[in-house]
């Protein structure tokens, strides 16, 4: 198999040719290999390596997973990967190797996949542009003078590149649809809980923080969410049971649904002209689909709501790095990590329990808000960026002031973080471009649990507006 054609196969599509012998996991393996080192000289997507042990993992027995023998690589925040280094981005953490899989990895393992390495992220995860001192900026295959996104910048890079079909990537804020939208790539942020990530265990960031994949098409996002789905045994919060397989609602009709769109922001600012003109050809799409179309915000307060946020985020961000510090047993030196980061460590632990407690309690009652607002409503679009993608440095964490990158973070990346708080399945899908050729992802967010909608509406916009034969300049 050539780079070439392997390449031009989503996951699905290259198991099926390893199940018929029209190829073998070897061959997979190898050919992501060659595209990996082509393309991420310049794109610096995948930073490290595992090459030998997937092609000896390639010439062993696989399991019989729908995936069986496709390369898959490995966001480098919070995922654990026996014998790999966790650096989370950071100089700080730059010398931790884990010593077993985490609980979501053997996940991935059992539908079948090859690790090949791990993926750029920025420091802990915390911008939407994967910028940091230890790993470099990550570059966009469609213009590497712009960003990736962020946080799985990296995944979503090495996806849209051809490197791989898919992709381990995370959601804090944003941190699947910002890359996903930046990268012209499918990008699912799934219900809380929806697919746990133990033997860890700890519920990072009261629940906001989910993990999936980033891919090409709409089926493998529904497929490896199948293969990865579920509660582990006594799982103390698990997301509603599924109806069915999410891969066969891909094809299936979604009806008629009642869809609402905006481009309001916490601002208040208008968003780019260019976006607001892709969101309203959207909405245009969806009426000539035969959905019902109205321009309507959620009505919530999204002042009050993210203020309620930031006490929560910052005592979960100072909790997270003191056990952090335990595992490293020591606390960071000065130039272990990025302004920032100390801003955001020094804030968080000046946040007291009463202050952390008062302001969960708030965000619950404003989630309820949230929530209240899709009684009347199937679906609610928005942009996923507010911008066109920035250039590489414009949200520079290192050598920014923090104010300025949070303030320029809140200028592009808007709409995304009201659903992790409500914990509801949010979705980036490619379907516009900018003038000069940049993708623009629309975000389409259902009611709590319900990815099926989603993907049901996904697949009917990848038949009507199809993606997949667009590819950007750095293609494998």
């Amino acid at each position: 198999m050539t780079p070439e054609a392997y390449a031009d196969l989503d996951g699905l599509g290259l198991a099926e040719a390893i199940r018929k012998g029209e190829t073998t996991p070897l061959e997979a393996v190898d050919a992501a290999i060659a595209i990996i080192e082509r393309r991420n000289p310049v794109l610096n997507a995948v930073v490290h390596t595992a090459f030998e042990e997937a092609r000896r993992q390639a010439l062993g027995d696989l399991p019989d997973g729908p995936f069986r023998g496709v390369p898959f690589l490995i966001k480098d925040l919070a995922m654990p990967v026996a014998g790999w280094p966790r650096t989370s981005g950071s100089r700080f953490a730059r010398h931790i190797v884990d010593r077993e899989d985490g609980g979501l990895t053997a996940r991935y393992r059992r539908a079948g996949v090859i690790p090949l390495g791990k993926t750029n992220t920025p420091e802990y995860g915390i911008t939407g542009t994967t910028e940091s001192a230890l790993l470099g900026p990550c570059r966009n295959p469609w213009n590497p003078g712009h960003i990736a996104g962020g946080s799985s910048g990296g995944s979503a890079a090495a996806v849209a590149s051809g490197m791989v079909p898919m992709a381990h990537a995370s959601d804090g804020l944003g941190s699947i649809r910002i890359p996903a939208a930046c990268c012209g790539l499918v990008g699912l942020k799934v219900t809380r809980d929806r697919v746990p990530n133990l033997p860890d265990g700890f519920d990072y960031a009261a629940g906001f923080v989910v993990d999936h994949v980033v891919t090409r098409t709409v089926r493998d996002s529904a497929a490896m969410l199948d293969a990865t789905d579920g509660p582990e045994p006594d799982s103390p919060y698990p997301a509603p049971p599924k109806a069915g397989p999410y891969l066969a609602e891909v094809g299936r009709a979604p009806g008629r649904l009642r869809i609402t769109w905006s481009s309001e922001t916490v601002s208040g600012r208008p968003i780019d002209p260019q976006v607001q003109a892709a969101l309203e050809r959207t909405a245009d799409l969806l009426r000539r689909l035969g959905h019902d179309v109205v321009e309507q915000g959620l009505g919530i307060d999204y002042r009050a709501l993210y203020a309620a946020r930031g006490p929560v985020s910052g005592a979960n961000f100072a909790a997270g790095m003191a056990r952090l510090i335990d595992e490293i047993g020591r606390e960071p030196e000065p130039d272990e990590l990025e302004p920032l980061t100390w801003v955001s460590l020094k804030g968080g632990r000046k946040v007291t329990g009463e202050m952390a407690l008062r302001s969960l309690q708030e965000l619950r009652m404003l989630n309820r808000a949230t929530l209240a607002a899709f009684r009347d409503r199937d679906v609610h679009l928005t942009p996923v960026l507010g911008t066109p993608v920035p250039e590489i440095g414009f949200i520079d964490p290192v050598n920014l002031e923090p104010k300025e990158v949070n303030r320029r973070q809140g200028q592009v990346f808007p709409f995304t973080p009201p659903f992790n708080f409500s914990g509801q399945p949010s979705l980036s899908l490619p379907l516009e471009t900018t003038a000069d050729g940049l993708p623009v992802g629309m975000m389409f967010t259902a009611r709590y649990a319900d990815e099926a909608t989603l993907f049901r509406l996904a697949g009917q916009l990848e038949r009507e507006a199809p993606w997949a034969g667009r590819r950007p300049g750095l293609w494998a």
